[in-house]
């Protein structure tokens, strides 16, 4: 605007002066003033022309940079717009990967999230299946000892087998089995206080002196021992004296007469020892126990076996009275029936004899309240499971 004002005032001429009067002193040269006045303002005018020419190609300068430099920002702002829309495409493009890529990320993880679950799911009855495994074996374990205790009276084995079971609870490590094994560890230390017999080693005497019952001898089938007697010195018999040398038998003969004497007691001596064994005489403590059939040799032999038998059966019964009185009477039956003077008859009352000694009467340890406990865990853990 300020271009186009200067132009339009350069282009207008200047508007006449009015005429002034002229005074009296420059009448004699009235067109001196007129002429400097008109040089003044020619030269202003010329100042101003040069002036404004000067604003003016400033302001064209100044608007041909402003346009070459609007032009080289639009054009700037073109490639800029440009590339913004080239990125644009490519970051719509790369955000549709994205969006691919994120939904195959997505299905893939709820793929892996069932996964994860069907394993979980699997984990947990493996887990369960391996926990019932484990608590399978412990019962088996614990209904052993149970046996082993009632039935055999075997302590050892009954230690062995709770100690197996608590030491798979120990390896497995898991809280929901304290209980479980503080019960084993309380039956373990009641069992290694338990004073107990040798139940094992008094069944296996047992079974040898059944197994020499149908061989020990019996009383009416003894022989009497053989008696010692002292033989006389052998004397010279008639029909065959002693061997004397041949050069001194004629000078015996003549020193001293053939002896009759020495021959007849000689006789005498071997008579009274033949005539000895005709008839023994020995002393017996108890009465006569008669003689017995074969039939009821057997059945003696028969009831001494039930007998022992039955002192067994006390024995793992841990019944001390009837155990005592079976071992009693069978030593009574073989003290009356059979022979005493046997080694296999001395042998077996000394066992029996021994064996009454022994403390067999001491009550077991029972194991039902870990047998209940278990039950009951197994049942517990079923019922959860079935939920």
């Amino acid at each position: 605007m300020a271009d186009s004002v200067n132009e339009k005032e350069l282009a207008e001429p200047a508007a006449p002066q009015p005429e002034q009067p002229t005074s009296p002193a420059a009448a004699g040269n009235p067109r001196q003033p007129d002429a400097r006045l008109a040089i003044g303002l020619a030269a202003l005018a010329l100042l101003a022309t040069l002036g404004l020419a000067w604003f003016a190609w400033q302001d064209s300068e100044r608007l041909a940079a402003t346009r070459q430099d609007l032009s080289r920002r639009l054009a700037d702002s073109e490639a800029v717009q440009r590339e913004a829309l080239v990125g644009a495409k490519q970051d719509r493009v790369a955000l549709d990967a994205l969006q691919a890529k994120v939904g195959a990320l997505d299905a893939r993880a709820a793929e892996m999230q069932s996964q994860q679950l069907a394993l979980e799911t699997m984990y947990q009855e493996l887990s369960r299946v391996r926990e019932d495994r484990l608590l399978v074996e412990i019962e088996q374990d614990v209904v052993m000892a149970a046996q082993q205790l009632q039935l055999a009276g075997n302590v050892a084995a009954a230690l062995i087998s709770l100690q197996g079971a608590e030491a798979r609870l120990a390896k497995n490590a898991q809280p929901q089995f304290l209980p479980l094994r503080k019960l084993l560890n309380r039956d373990i230390e009641r069992l290694k206080a338990l004073p107990g017999a040798d139940v094992p080693g008094i069944a296996m005497k047992l079974n040898d002196i059944l197994e020499a019952v149908p061989h020990l001898p019996l009383a009416y089938e003894q022989r009497p021992a053989p008696a010692e007697t002292v033989k006389p010195p052998k004397a010279a018999k008639p029909g065959k004296p002693p061997a004397v040398p041949a050069a001194t038998e004629a000078a015996d003969l003549q020193a001293k007469p053939f002896d009759w004497q020495a021959i007849a007691q000689a006789w005498l001596a071997d008579l009274w020892h033949e005539v000895r064994q005709l008839v023994r005489i020995e002393r017996i403590d108890r009465p006569d126990p008669g003689l017995l059939s074969p039939r009821e040799s057997l059945f003696l032999r028969e009831n001494l076996r039930l007998r022992l038998l039955s002192a067994r059966l006390g024995l793992l019964a841990r019944d001390g009275s009837s155990f005592v009185a079976d071992l009693k009477q069978a030593d009574e039956w073989l003290e009356r029936y059979f022979d005493t003077r046997a080694p296999a008859v001395e042998n077996a009352r000394a066992t029996l004899k021994n064996l009454a000694k022994q403390e067999v009467g001491a009550k077991p340890v029972e194991l039902n309240e870990t047998l209940a406990a278990l039950r009951n865990f197994k049942l517990g853990r079923d019922r959860g499971a079935t939920r």
